[in-house]
C-alpha cells in the first residue's frame, strides 16, 4: 500500500521544533509536523482560577485557535462567531490534560501557566502537534521561573508527547496528514509520557470498524513514534 506522502506506514513527517521564537512569551515554540504549523505559546501569570484559591497549587491549561487560512479557505474566527466550536473545546482541554499529567501543581505556587497553541497551517494532526510543541514551551516557562528562583523546584515530573495513528485503505498508518486522515477508516490520537504509558486514547471508526489487532498495532506504531518525538523534544530543549 503507497501513502500519499511515499512514507512507510511507521514513518513519521519531517519534525521541526524551533523555541523562542516570539519575543514575549516564557516559552515559546513554533512546532511542524510535516506542514502543519502550530505556534506554542507559555504566559506566567501569578494567579490561579477561583476553585484553587488557597489550595496552595497552581493550574496549567491550555487554549488552541486556528487561524482563518490555516486551511485551503478562509474559516471566520471564532471571536467574530461569538462562541468556540466544540471541536475547538475539546482540543484545548485535551491539551490542557496532557500537559497537567507531567507536572506537580503543588511545587508551582500559586500561579497558572497557560499555553495557546495556534494553528497556522493545517495539515492534519494540529492536536497532536499541539500538544508536543506545548510541553517544550512549558518547560522553557518553567525554566525561567527556576531561573529568576520564583520556584524552589521543578514542578515537571515527566514528558509527554503526541501522535496519530488510524487506518488508511486497510493498512495501519501513523502520523496522518490531512490526505490520509479525511480518507481514513479509523483515526485515533494517542497521548503518551516518557514511560511508554498512556495519558489519553481518542479513536474514531468511520464507516468501517477496527480490530483489536489493528488496535494493538496502531498503538505500537504510536508508542514508536512517539519516542522518536520526545527525542526531537529532548534535542531541542538541549540546544
Amino acid at each position: 500500500m503507497s501513502r500519499p506522502s511515499g512514507r512507510a506506514p511507521h514513518e513519521l513527517r519531517p519534525i521541526s521544533i524551533e523555541r523562542t521564537y516570539t519575543k514575549y512569551a516564557e516559552g515559546s515554540v513554533l512546532i511542524g509536523f510535516g506542514d502543519t504549523r502550530v505556534l506554542c505559546c507559555a504566559t506566567i501569570e501569578d494567579k490561579v482560577p477561583g476553585f484553587l484559591r488557597g489550595a496552595e497549587q497552581g493550574w496549567v491549561t491550555a487554549e488552541y485557535a486556528m487561524l482563518p487560512r490555516a486551511t485551503g479557505t478562509r474559516t471566520m474566527r471564532e471571536a467574530v462567531r461569538g462562541r468556540q466550536s466544540g471541536r475547538t473545546l475539546e482540543i484545548q482541554r485535551l491539551i490542557g490534560r496532557s500537559l497537567r499529567a507531567i507536572v506537580d501543581l503543588r511545587k508551582l505556587g500559586e500561579r497558572t501557566i497557560t499555553v495557546d497553541c495556534d494553528v497556522l497551517q493545517a495539515d492534519g494532526g494540529t492536536r497532536t502537534a499541539s500538544i508536543t510543541g506545548a510541553y517544550v514551551a512549558l518547560v522553557d516557562a518553567v525554566s525561567h521561573l527556576l531561573e529568576i528562583q520564583r520556584i524552589k523546584a521543578n514542578p515537571i515530573i515527566g514528558q509527554v508527547a503526541s501522535v496519530s495513528a488510524g487506518v488508511y485503505n486497510g493498512q495501519v498508518v501513523l502520523d496522518l496528514d490531512y490526505a490520509e486522515d479525511s480518507g481514513a477508516h479509523t483515526d485515533m490520537n494517542f497521548v503518551m509520557n516518557e514511560s511508554g504509558d498512556f495519558v489519553e486514547v481518542q479513536g474514531t471508526a468511520e464507516g468501517e470498524a477496527f480490530s483489536l489487532r489493528q488496535l494493538v498495532e496502531m498503538s505500537e506504531y504510536a508508542a514508536q513514534g512517539i519516542r522518536e518525538l520526545m527525542e526531537h523534544q529532548r534535542r531541542s530543549l538541549a540546544s
